[in-house]
């Protein structure tokens, strides 16, 4: 990155703190980046007090130069970056603290001079020196960050669901759903949302704006949503373990159709009878949702699954090892076994060959020198392979990753297993 450009990082800052003024700029230039309307004063503020209760750091990039004249001034950064730390199941209920790349925006006029090269690189060293072995980030095009180290670990799709006659499905209530005045849920979702985030593989911590979200209390164009309505599923023993979210799309609207907006069931049993409330819902003919499951147990209990049109699946979550022994560590292991990777890194944070020994599902990794490997992969193969939704063999088939050994890639699909299916119901 050349002379003409410095970064700067700042914590995010609500409105009368010192620093307001730079944060509410950075935001707006997130927003220009990601082609959204410019973004009103309280709309700003909004995001702002809900980026300080995550803690987000915010980078950007500016221009030391004089700007051209009657373009935005100097004081508007030509590059976005945000971060903000969560926790990530990893599998069996096991926990990592993960860095969150978000906000990741470069102005046209000043795209490949290496500004967001340097902002990543920087970001994840930093990452690095604090301990954190795994970085995520969610990504709106497919082609940048594989460059980085990153790879996809997760995927989710769109589903509209057909309510007619046809909807039946297999399953006898154990539980109860009822209405429930939306803004419960500025209490109730964190809580609710904390059982699904430690049964659920590729789950991230969620961050403020969720809750919000969810109450109706703040829409993603910054005002309250007065469409918002709520529904919560009652145990047997009467807790409360999922919550559904949702809005009517209209009487134009053809046909008539209910759009989810959070979802989150603890058990098999209230993501079923969730389901069950939505398809009985009066004058509604179809129900769609954008963070559906690729691998839906909804699928599998209706008597007639072509009810459901998934046509648009896509990445989700996308992972980035900074550390391979303390991430391969940190896992549980459903298989015993022995791997040794040689793993290749384009940024140089965690390149080697590592022997990676299990036995009782807990793993001993050591970097070694000398021994041969049974895979060879680039550290983005081995973050996809890491929550086991994205298969070895398959990136074998891809030459995405060398198979020395034959049945090394079959060995580390079976060892890298999860216990149930990997999803991500955060987006950041």
């Amino acid at each position: 990155m050349s002379d003409d450009y410095e970064v700067r990082r700042f914590d995010a800052a609500a409105k009368g703190e010192p620093g307001y003024r730079e944060a509410a700029t950075w935001v707006k230039a997130v927003a220009f980046g990601f082609h959204e309307s410019t973004r009103t004063p309280d709309h700003v503020a909004a995001s702002l007090e809900t980026y300080r209760a995550d803690r987000r750091i915010l980078t950007g990039a500016y221009q030391t130069r004089g700007v051209a004249p009657g373009s935005l001034p100097a004081d508007v950064p030509v590059a976005t970056f945000g971060t903000l730390r969560k926790t990530l199941n990893i599998g069996f209920g096991r926990m990592l603290e993960t860095q969150l790349v978000t906000a990741v925006t470069v102005r046209t006029p000043h795209r490949r001079r290496g500004l967001l090269r340097r902002m990543m690189s920087e970001d994840l060293a930093m990452a690095k020196r604090d301990g954190l072995a795994m970085a995520a980030l969610t990504a709106s095009e497919g082609s940048i960050y594989g460059r980085f180290g990153y790879g996809v670990a997760s995927f989710e799709r769109t589903v509209k669901v057909d309510t007619t006659a046809r909807f039946i499905l297999n399953h006898q209530a154990v539980g109860s759903v009822d209405i429930a005045e939306p803004k419960i849920l500025l209490d109730l979702a964190p809580d609710v949302f904390d059982r699904v985030h430690r049964l659920t593989p590729g789950s991230i911590g969620r961050q403020e704006w969720y809750r919000q979200l969810a109450s109706g209390s703040l829409g993603r164009d910054g005002k309250e949503d007065p469409a918002v309505k709520v529904a919560l599923h009652y145990s047997p023993d009467g807790d409360v373990d999922g919550y559904v979210s949702y809005k009517f799309l209209g009487w134009d609207t053809e046909p008539h159709t209910v759009q989810v907006v959070d979802f989150l069931a603890a058990t098999n049993e209230a993501y079923l009878e969730l389901w069950q409330f939505l398809a009985a819902i009066d004058l509604v003919e179809r129900i769609t949702w954008e963070e559906a499951p690729l691998d839906d147990p909804l699928t599998w209990a209706l008597a007639d699954p072509r009810c459901i049109d998934s046509s648009d699946s896509r990445d989700m979550l996308w992972l980035r090892i900074l550390d391979a022994v303390t991430a391969l560590e940190a896992r549980h292991y459903p298989v015993d076994g022995r791997l040794v990777l040689e793993v290749l890194d384009p940024l140089g944070l965690t390149p080697g060959t590592y022997a990676m020994e299990v036995s009782g599902g807990e793993a001993a990794v050591e970097r070694v020198e000398t021994e041969e490997p049974d895979l060879t992969l680039d550290v983005s193969a081995l973050s996809s392979i890491y929550l086991g939704a994205v298969c070895p063999v398959t990136l074998a088939a891809a030459g995405r990753l060398r198979e020395h050994n034959q049945g090394a890639a079959l060995r580390a699909r079976q060892m890298f297993a999860v216990e149930r299916a990997t999803h991500c119901l955060t987006h950041f």
